[in-house]
């Protein structure tokens, strides 16, 4: 019977079938199970036939919020985001869930596990489940932002994190100016080849914190000093930092300072420098990256640069909120960061080669 088969469906793996399912047993797109279910036009009367015979045959249902998706009125706006466990990540979805409080929406949070993709999609495809209004993607990865330029949805996405100055429907912090910033910082104090901690390259940001640090040097004419990578971990600061004291040592102490992509490896790279008995900042200086809230505790101090993710979470509504008003392309300028100086960074000691 037909109950029967529906009920066998609902059971298949364990959980009720989603669009995705529909979309692979009608063999067409989550887009276009999405236009069909809004009743879309664009949708050719054979595949809208081929479409409801799947959600017939898997026994899927749509919620009472993804009902409310065909007067696009579930007040609910999807955030896919990556890697919560880290500061930024993390202060961007609880920043972005108060503003949209404020603006009288709620948050709905997909993760991506891994930078795929198919993740990507997958977690499209969990928000639209949700009903959605519009999907903000905040996975700063060279790979997820040309994904996301790829998608083809009935709601608007907007890009959090990583963005380029004047990219529309995109909101985000001047990672390579604040990155320049601090590199004039110590290159103010005296010091002349700035080392640099970074982030994992195929992240936008930590590419972006790159470029910032070697412009410093481009424009006074000087050669920027050695650079090694970690993965944003205090673990990964801390073996990066034995590395770069192999450079001072081989460059008869040249090396007096460094520009550490997040504040978590600066920690690592601080606990490096005192195992080995080096004094910061006299014998080097450091400059971090967040100002997440410990690092006016670490010892020293953390010099870093302060990113304002309240007024990001506040932009990207702002954002979200014109595209749901139909504006198209909307755009909105990067937010500056600032160096936050305390007790890490100082003139060339007396070590200075």
């Amino acid at each position: 019977m037909s109950t029967g088969s529906m009920g066998s469906a609902r059971k298949r793996g364990g959980r009720s079938p989603s669009m995705a399912d529909v979309a692979a047993r009608a063999g067409v797109s989550h887009q276009t199970v999405s236009r069909v279910l809004n009743d879309s036009p664009l949708v050719r009367p054979d595949t809208r036939e081929r479409v409801l015979a799947a959600i017939a045959e898997t026994g899927y249902r749509r919620n009472s919020a993804a009902r409310a998706l065909a007067t696009n009125r579930s007040s609910r706006v999807g955030l896919i985001s990556a890697h919560l466990v880290l500061y930024g990540p993390s202060r961007i979805s609880d920043a972005l869930s108060d503003a949209l409080h404020e603006a009288g929406y709620e948050l709905t949070l997909a993760s991506m596990p891994e930078q795929t993709e198919a993740a990507l999609r997958a977690a499209v495809d969990r928000l639209l489940d949700k009903a959605v209004e519009a999907i903000v993607i905040a996975v700063a990865h060279s790979g997820a932002h040309a994904w996301a330029k790829e998608l083809d949805l009935d709601v608007p996405v907007v890009l959090v994190q990583g963005v380029d100055p004047g990219e529309p429907m995109a909101v985000g912090i001047d990672q390579e100016g604040g990155a320049q910033a601090a590199t004039d910082h110590l290159l103010d104090l005296g010091h002349r080849h700035v080392a640099h901690l970074t982030g994992p390259l195929d992240w936008i940001e930590a590419a972006q914190r790159r470029r910032g640090w070697m412009r410093a040097h481009e424009r006074r004419g000087l050669e920027p000093g050695p650079e090694v990578a970690g993965d944003w971990s205090p673990r990964s600061g801390y073996d990066a930092g034995r590395r770069l004291l192999e450079h001072r040592r081989d460059g008869a102490g040249s090396l007096t300072a460094v520009l550490v992509a997040n504040d978590s490896m600066a920690l690592g790279l601080l606990n490096a420098l005192h195992s080995e008995g080096l004094r910061v900042p006299e014998d080097l200086s450091v400059v971090g990256f967040d100002d997440v809230p410990e690092a006016a505790f670490y010892w020293p101090p953390l010099t870093t640069v302060r990113q304002e993710f309240a007024a990001l979470g506040t932009r990207a509504v702002e954002v979200t909120l014109r595209a749901l008003a139909g504006e198209v392309d909307a755009t909105v300028d990067l937010l500056a960061p600032a160096v936050v100086v305390r007790g890490t960074t100082g003139p060339p000691g007396a070590t200075d080669g």
